[in-house]
Formats: C-alpha cells, sequence, structure tokens
C-alpha cells in the first residue's frame, strides 16, 4: 500500500489546532526522540492515539478532534489499508466531507491511483455512501522532482479530476490543495515554496469559496442538515448494566430525536419499554439530536434482552421492523472471481453483523445511471453493480437508503 500521508496529515491538524494538552506532546516528543525518530513525526501523534484506542484505554475523544475558526472537526478515520474498508463503510458515523490525500512523489500518485490501487476505491466508496463534499490534499510537493514543482501538482489535479467526475463529483466544487503534512506547507498558513499557487476555487450552487491552505478548505464545507425532523433512529453500539441504574443501552441518534418518557421499541426483537434518562459525556440529556452518541436509561428490559445491530426508535412514531428479505443495489469492489446467486457472505449495517445470502441477482445496473443493462444475470464481477434481493439469516433492521441514509448502506464481506 502507497502511503499518501493520512495519518502525518491528520496528526500534523490534530498537533496544531487540536485537543492535545502540551504536557502531552512534550510526552510524545521526548518518546520520538528517544526512539530515534528526532524529527518528531506528526503521524506518531497519531499512532499513539489509535495504540491506545485498541488497547481499550479510553482516551479522550477531544484527541481525535481539532479546531477551525468556523468548526469543530471530528475525525471519523484515515483508512488506507483494505481491512479499513469495512470500518470505512460502516463508519460509526457518517463524514459530511471527505478529504482524499494523495501522494505527489514520482510514481506514489500513479501507483495509487493506477487500476487496482485504493485511491480510486476510497473516492468511489465516499461518493457510494452520499459522502458528497470533497477536499484534495495533494501531499508530500517537497518531494516531487524538482521539489515543489507546479507542473506536477496541475499533472496530478487533473488527473484525480478527471477520474473523480467519473465516479460522480463535480471538480468545480473541490478544492485541490497542494501541500506538505510533513513540512507544514499550506496546512494553516500559505507556503513560501510555492509563489506559484493562487489558490484553490470552488463553485457551488451555495455559491463561491476561496482560499490558500488545507484549514480554510475545511472551513468551506457546508454544514449538513441534521435530520431532527425524521421519526427516531438509533443503531445500538453496547449493552451495559450498569449498577444502581439498570440497563443502558448505548449509540449514535442517526434521525430524529430521544428524550426522556419516550416509548421506544428495539427492532428487529419488538421490545418496547420506557427511556428514563439520556446522557451524553456524563451530562444527563433533555433530548439527544442526530449526531450524538448517547446512553439511555431503560426500565424492566435485561441486558441479555438487547444487542448490538438492534435499533431503537419510537413506538408512536414511524417504528423500525425487521425486515426477512430485502432488494439492494451492490457494487462490487475487489472481489476475486464471481459472485452468483446463493452466495452468502456476512453484512455489515450500521451496527449489525450478520450473514445474508444472495438469493436472487435481479438486474446488472449502469452505476452512475441506475438504468439496467442486464436481466438475470448468472453472476456479477468486480466493478459491477446489481440490484439483488438478500435474505439475512436472522431478522435485520434495515432501512430504504433515501428515508434513513444510515440505515440504508452496508458492506459485504
Amino acid at each position: 500500500h502507497v502511503d499518501s500521508g493520512k495519518s502525518t496529515t491528520t496528526g500534523h491538524l490534530i498537533y496544531k489546532c487540536g485537543g492535545i494538552d502540551k504536557r502531552t506532546i512534550e510526552k510524545f516528543e521526548k518518546e520520538a526522540q528517544e526512539m530515534g525518530k528526532g524529527s518528531f513525526k506528526y503521524a506518531w501523534v497519531l499512532d499513539k492515539l489509535k495504540a491506545e484506542r485498541e488497547r481499550g484505554i479510553t482516551i479522550d475523544i477531544a484527541l481525535w478532534k481539532f479546531e477551525t475558526a468556523k468548526y469543530y472537526v471530528t475525525i471519523i478515520d484515515a483508512p488506507g489499508h483494505r481491512d479499513f474498508i469495512k470500518n470505512m463503510i460502516t463508519g460509526t458515523s457518517q463524514a459530511d466531507c471527505a478529504v482524499l490525500i494523495v501522494a505527489a512523489g514520482t510514481g506514489e500518485f500513479e501507483a495509487g491511483i493506477s487500476k487496482n490501487g485504493q485511491t480510486r476505491e476510497h473516492a468511489l466508496l465516499a461518493f457510494t455512501l452520499g459522502v458528497k463534499q470533497l477536499i484534495v490534499g495533494v501531499n508530500k510537493m517537497d518531494s516531487t522532482e524538482p521539489p515543489y514543482s507546479e507542473s506536477r501538482f496541475e499533472e496530478i489535479k487533473k488527473e484525480v479530476s478527471s477520474y473523480i467526475k467519473k465516479i460522480g463529483y463535480n471538480p468545480a466544487a473541490v478544492a485541490f490543495v497542494p501541500i506538505s503534512g510533513w513540512h507544514g506547507d499550506n496546512m494553516l498558513e500559505p507556503s513560501t515554496k510555492m509563489p506559484w499557487f493562487k489558490g484553490w476555487q470552488v463553485e457551488r450552487k451555495e455559491g463561491k469559496a476561496e482560499g490558500k491552505c488545507l484549514i480554510e478548505a475545511l472551513d468551506a464545507i457546508l454544514p449538513p442538515a441534521r435530520p431532527t425532523d425524521k421519526a427516531l433512529r438509533l443503531p445500538l453500539q453496547d449493552v451495559y448494566k450498569i449498577g444502581g441504574i439498570g440497563t443502558v443501552p448505548v449509540g449514535r441518534v442517526e434521525t430524529g430525536i430521544l428524550k426522556p418518557g419516550t416509548i421506544v421499541v428495539f427492532a428487529p426483537a419488538n421490545i418496547t419499554t420506557e427511556v428514563k434518562s439520556v446522557e451524553m459525556h456524563h451530562e444527563a440529556l433533555s433530548e439527544a439530536v442526530p449526531g450524538d452518541n448517547v446512553g439511555f436509561n431503560v426500565k424492566n428490559v435485561s441486558v441479555k434482552e438487547l444487542r448490538r445491530g438492534y435499533v431503537a426508535g419510537d413506538s408512536k412514531n414511524n417504528p423500525p421492523k425487521g425486515a426477512a428479505d430485502f432488494t439492494a443495489q451492490v457494487i462490487v469492489l475487489n472481489h476475486p472471481g464471481q459472485i452468483s446467486n446463493g452466495y452468502t457472505p456476512v453484512l455489515d449495517c450500521h451496527t449489525a453483523h450478520i450473514a445474508c445470502k444472495f438469493a436472487e441477482i435481479k438486474e446488472k445496473v449502469d452505476r452512475r445511471t441506475g438504468k439496467s443493462t442486464e436481466e438475470n444475470p448468472k453472476s456479477i464481477k468486480s466493478g459491477d453493480a446489481a440490484i439483488v434481493n438478500l435474505v439475512p439469516s436472522k431478522p435485520l433492521c434495515v432501512e430504504a437508503f433515501q428515508e434513513f441514509p444510515p440505515l440504508g448502506r452496508f458492506a459485504v464481506r
């Protein structure tokens, strides 16, 4: 895998404008020195955070946030390798904007964007999963030939524009920023090394924006509409039993509003109960809205009855239900060989993880237009998009993508 420098770039932003206190930074720098990583690597920050997260040490989530002049930015993931793709698809929360980092070094860009390179796959996934805003960081400008080469930047911009256009993005609405995540060029302030760069411009129906650096491009993101007017959907990530309180399911409100007193139903088990209290970051809430990661206390339900992958909704307003089967559009990415009727992979949808059978491949479709290209195909392969009838091994709570996008997208492995 070509390392485009996502961790370094992200680490730089967190390091410079993020929630890492001075003490922690000094500790990291000292360790980096001792480990002989003398020139303190920003990626090191991220490696440390990842290691702590994987060891299950609850680290302050602030470490994954940073601030711009306008926004609090939360980093969901910097997926690079194959196994990240599943995480990217189910990505506990859905991104409002994707930042695609491509490496400008000789040969590096070409490897990333080649037929089986990951740059393409990530951009395609982001678009397919509904992340409609995109920023492209052309990284490692310090390692072009000659360094900070304008022609190399323009060459990459042209190439990336043409392929993101094929996917469905409008290149005119995408900021292209030449950066060095390592040296900090055009990250937070304009670089003196690239006097030729007059800045990025974007045009979209909501208006124009322009700037010089990556942080300004993040500031130019359009804030998403938060679907508070839709019915409640809250996929469970975990269920805890807390002494003296009782059963506390935990998850992220995807749509609607959750508040104490709501009579919730858990699908597909069809268990109904009253919400006693709702809490976020150890504070009681009078209501939780989309985007909030909350714990809520429910009456008379044992921990054993609930599980990860169940979805909570309002029993009185368009409640969620389990599906015995459903029809979906499937795009095949890097699958070895053919897929035909009867194929039974494991499906990840919101927080659910369950075996599903491809009962019937109904038709092949053109990925961009959705128009049918072949009825009842014998099989489908990498690059194909198809309409498929899926049968989960036990009831699963899924929804129409149009209505509840976070519950209407999934990955199969």
